[in-house]
């Protein structure tokens, strides 16, 4: 079976999906099937790399579409290189053939919609891997009124992408009510949340001892926020503890990652002249262990109108080393349902900072409920490549460059 995947994003990037859908298309692969997919030829985390333009990796046929690099500084630059992609694309699509299935994601927005048309046009099945939700997470940051005509294009192209879907995968629970309400077939939709990277992330001793003397961090109480710094996962009152905490010599706030609030939390530490925040890039996916094992607390953040819409995938990597982690959103998200050793919301900056001076002083408390162990990649994985290729079979760890 022919099984086309499209996402800007895939191997060697860095990103989540990325991460995610090298992990499908390779045991896809190894089941049998053949695999075709279209991603950018730009690196999502330094635009100024350029990938091949088409490569095999791991059984894998690659091609990569051109898309213009203008940044992320403004939306109307994000939105010119969202498009660029996705002509690009377009034009791809009409060089493949012999498709049986198109899967799809979400990156960029309603690249679904892309996917869904291309698979009505040849006759193949199309399969939606919703890993987030557009233009409602827009609606919800505030870079769309609801109520205008871009919001109800593309709120129309992600309503005919989910009835277009013979299968559709949600994240969690509240990501599977929203698409029900948006009219999706309740047979035809499927809860599969994102699986640890337990074949590359570990707990690492050794790795955090050399990451800690790396950056100065050796003896400190490390506070650490890893991944994707959006609108989506506001870090105010982080940074407000941070700040409420300055004195506190012995802990440090670590942001770690990129996006487009990275440079915001930067500007925030030196308006402040906060010694306590460190600021680093996107690690690379070897030494992922080490950062992640680095930290004697991770903050996991989800702001209150994005519930549903989006999944902060880190909590399971944090899971998988074993570091206990804290829940900054509402009160119903599904994040709190993993175990976190405690849950604030955003008002709550000041018993946040209270919360971790106690915990850089007496210990970090055990978690009050059980610690929700979440099922392996092998599982997980497993599921996934059954709803969308049939029975699966055992399979290889794939080998990361």
């Amino acid at each position: 079976m022919h099984i086309l995947l499209i996402n800007q994003t895939f191997y060697p990037d860095v990103a989540a999906t990325a991460q995610y859908l090298a992990d499908l298309a390779f045991t896809l692969a190894q089941n049998g099937h053949r695999v075709t997919v279209i991603a950018s030829r730009r690196s999502y985390t330094e635009p100024d790399v350029i990938y091949a333009r088409s490569e095999t990796w791991q059984g894998v046929k690659i091609t990569r579409c051109w898309s213009s690099s203008f940044g992320k500084g403004a939306k109307w630059r994000r939105a010119l290189d969202s498009l660029s992609f996705l002509l690009s694309c377009a034009f791809r699509l009409c060089l493949v053939r012999d498709v049986d299935k198109v899967v799809a994601l979400t990156s960029p927005p309603l690249v679904s919609a892309l996917g869904a048309a291309y698979a009505r046009v040849i006759g193949a099945q199309f399969h939606y891997w919703v890993m987030d939700l557009n233009p409602d997470e827009a609606i919800a940051a505030g870079w769309l009124r609801a109520d205008s005509l871009p919001a109800k294009i593309l709120d129309a192209l992600s309503r005919f992408s989910l009835k277009s879907a013979n299968e559709v995968v949600a994240l969690d629970r509240f990501m599977k009510e929203r698409l029900l309400a948006k009219g999706t077939a309740p047979e035809s939709l499927s809860v599969i949340p994102p699986w640890p990277q337990d074949n590359i992330v570990a707990a690492d001793e050794a790795g955090a001892r050399a990451f800690r003397d790396r950056h100065r961090l050796t003896g400190k109480f490390v506070v650490m926020y890893s991944g994707n710094h959006s609108p989506c996962h506001p870090l105010d009152s982080l940074m407000q503890a941070a700040l409420a905490l300055r004195e506190l010599s012995s802990a440090v706030f670590c942001f770690v990652g990129g996006g487009s609030e990275f440079a915001r939390v930067q500007h925030f530490a030196q308006e402040y002249k906060l010694n306590n925040i460190l600021c680093l890039g996107y690690q690379p996916l070897n030494q992922l262990s080490a950062s992640l094992s680095a930290a004697d607390l991770h903050a996991v953040v989800m702001g209150d109108p994005f519930v549903g819409i989006v999944h902060p995938c880190k909590v399971y990597n944090i899971k998988q080393v074993g570091v206990p982690f804290f829940c900054i959103g509402p009160e119903q998200n599904p994040i709190a349902e993993l175990g976190p050793v405690a849950c604030f919301r955003h008002s709550q900056a000041q018993g946040l900072a209270d919360f971790i001076r106690c915990a850089a002083i007496s210990g970090v408390p055990a978690s009050g409920d059980s610690f929700v162990t979440a099922s392996s990649r092998d599982v997980l994985l497993n599921q996934l490549v059954t709803v969308i290729g049939g029975q699966s079979r055992m399979r290889l760890q794939p080998a990361r460059g």
